[in-house]
């Protein structure tokens, strides 16, 4: 394939017509600029026939060639994932959308298929997310109070205001479904004195948090699960619970099964924080293809429900909503801090899990923070209470004791 090839000059057009430009290394090992203006983007193109990856492509297309080595790109991730939805939305009217992420999908999403997905996710390795999370390994949406924050002053933030929100009092006991690497619940014990509870699916997650707790000498006060949110025992054994950002692997069709869950194991007028993924109503938030990616790559069986979904189901099941916080923009900044890390650390992640786990998770990250800025998806905290038989909950007249300074 030579710069005037039918496919090069389809290309140059496309990319005029959006007012992009990009660096095109063609089989001589020349670099030819396509488009207008100076390219923030080198494309290389091993064999010719991947070209036609570029001719009306979708996110998910392109995705999958990056991983697979197909293409190769040169600059930052964000100008890469930025440059990809332009080219994905200059070719979407010749294509119809592969998928919703609101279709139920009625084979998934029993005890033993969510163990494989979320071993499939979390399971990659430990260090491997060591490389590029805070020192606390918090893997959900960062809260950045005043914007200027680190990302590691950002997560304790955003851990503490988890706490204030559920009004935590020594003594409570409290629980944390899809606990992660344990950070909520040390944040919890060490800062509020509850007693506390944690489940996860992830192997390696409940051995690195077990082992955390047995070092700090927090075997009586904090407890780790290898358990599913299904098989809790009890009736009303918690005061107050968490879970962060766990509901996205529950299932639609399951959101009464998860929060009657929660209902079960919490005590009349206890709280309940809900914190997770939402998509907008209407909106097509699996976007060109994308989803497909994110399903087969990244999160397998994952659904987004909109916050509207979420709030009604939490109300069938007699947890009344009393407060949500959307924190879009956080979550955008969050993934950012991610992929710059994870890009600092490159020849380190890529010898601990493979140049192709490497691209997927760069690019999906990448992709993520810009669906995030787009408003295709958004993150949101739902804070309910159990509805009492008589009387009122444990939640507070005034919403002050949720903006105070975080906990130290």
């Amino acid at each position: 394939m030579d710069s005037s090839s039918p496919l090069v000059e389809t290309l140059r057009r496309l990319l005029a017509d959006r007012g992009l430009a990009l660096g095109l290394q063609l089989g001589n090992g020349r670099t030819e600029t396509l488009g207008s203006g100076p390219a923030a983007v080198i494309l290389r193109l091993p064999r010719p026939e991947a070209a036609l990856k570029l001719l009306s492509p979708d996110l998910g297309t392109l995705a999958r060639a990056y991983i697979h080595g197909e293409i190769d790109v040169e600059g930052s991730a964000l100008d890469i994932v930025r440059l990809a939805f332009e080219l994905a939305h200059a070719g979407s009217a010749h294509r119809r959308l592969l998928n919703r992420v609101t279709g139920w999908r009625l084979w998934r999403h029993n005890p033993a298929s969510d163990r494989r997905a979320i071993a499939h996710h979390y399971d990659v390795s430990n260090d491997f997310y060591r490389l590029w999370l805070d020192p606390e390994m918090v893997y959900s949406c960062a809260y950045f109070p005043s914007g200027s924050e680190t990302l590691e002053q950002a997560q304790q933030a955003k851990l503490d205001l988890i706490c204030r929100k559920l009004q935590l009092e020594p003594g409570e006991r409290f629980l944390d479904i899809g606990c992660g690497w344990g950070a909520l619940l040390l944040w919890a014990h060490r800062h509020y004195g509850v007693k506390a509870t944690g489940v996860t699916l992830s192997e390696q997650q409940f051995n690195y948090a077990r082992q955390r707790i047995r070092e700090l000498g927090l075997e009586g006060a904090i407890d780790v699960h290898l358990q599913d949110y299904r098989h809790i025992p009890g009736q009303g054994v918690f005061d107050k619970i968490a879970s962060v950002g766990m509901f996205e692997h529950v299932g639609i069709r399951n959101l009464p099964v998860y929060f009657g869950a929660i209902s079960r194991l919490l005590t009349d007028g206890g709280l309940v924080l809900n914190h997770g993924i939402t998509t907008r109503t209407g909106d097509e938030a699996v976007r060109d293809g994308a989803g497909d990616f994110i399903d087969r790559y990244v999160f397998p069986d994952g659904e987004l429900p909109t916050m509207a979904q979420a709030a009604a189901a939490m109300e069938d099941q007699q947890l009344e909503v009393f407060d949500v916080e959307g924190l879009r923009p956080h979550y955008a900044r969050t993934l950012l801090h991610w992929v710059e890390r994870l890009d600092a650390h490159r020849d380190s992640a890529i010898r601990l899990v493979g140049d192709r786990t490497y691209r997927v998770w760069r690019i999906y990250m990448a992709g993520s923070a810009q669906a995030f800025e787009y408003g295709w998806i958004s993150v949101h905290q739902l804070l309910a209470a159990k509805r009492a038989v008589k009387g009122f909950s444990a939640q507070r007249w005034s919403r002050e004791h949720m903006w105070r300074s975080p906990a130290r």
